[in-house]
């Protein structure tokens, strides 16, 4: 899936709403592009679509995994905490606003607030969109250490002692997991990569 009108037209048919709006499409995108953001960009949201395209089989509901890939980190600022709080409430009042089920509006907004990764996601759809958002730990190596690098730049504002301890608990948290990856899918395709990946981000920041 791409990140073009056809895509955004397609989920929000998919989530029972026959009009999608181009402003509000092109609103999105602009969210996406705003220049303090260096790995919650439209590369992430590229491939985050693309992951869906070929996972899209295992959704209960489509159009609202879709819509909350595009929404889910619409609101970025790193100095923040509430991000996907206001992420979540934009998407919820924008389908509200489009005519969509009440119900599947409060569906996408408990979807993006999983995006927290507070606890294990459950039901398939979250753990598809979860798994769908942590797939860059699986990355390739190459992209994977790209993508660490521009975490770093988004917390350039953090000083390099505070940065390395915080990263180090929040990566170490994910390798304590007994599962990275929820569905069997994802699990099978990127969880001995992703657990690679993660012990040598540990190794750079002295953690491994």
């Amino acid at each position: 899936m791409s990140i073009d009108f056809a895509s955004w037209r397609q989920a929000w048919q998919d989530a029972g709403v026959a009009q999608a709006d181009e402003g509000l499409h092109r609103g999105v995108i602009a969210c996406w592009s705003e220049p303090h953001r260096h790995y919650h960009t439209l590369q992430h949201l590229r491939e985050c679509l693309e992951q869906f395209g070929e996972a899209r089989e295992m959704a209960e509901r489509p159009g609202e995994v879709a819509l909350g890939l595009w929404f889910h980190d619409a609101f970025y600022e790193a100095r923040r905490d509430d991000n996907e709080l206001r992420s979540a409430d934009w998407a919820r009042s924008c389908m509200l606003k489009a005519g969509a089920n009440t119900d599947a509006a409060e569906r996408v907004h408990a979807l993006i607030m999983q995006t927290r990764h507070k606890a294990a996601p459950q039901g398939a759809d979250a753990q598809l969109l979860v798994d769908i958002d942590l797939s860059i730990l699986g990355a390739p190596a190459q992209r994977f250490d790209e993508s660490d690098m521009q975490v770093r730049a988004e917390y350039s504002h953090v000083a390099d002692a505070a940065y390395r301890e915080g990263r180090r608990a929040i990566l170490q948290g994910f390798l304590a997991r007994a599962r990275l990856y929820s569905t069997d899918y994802f699990h099978s395709r990127l969880e001995d990569r992703a657990r690679v990946n993660l012990q040598r981000a540990l190794a750079r920041l002295g953690g491994a």
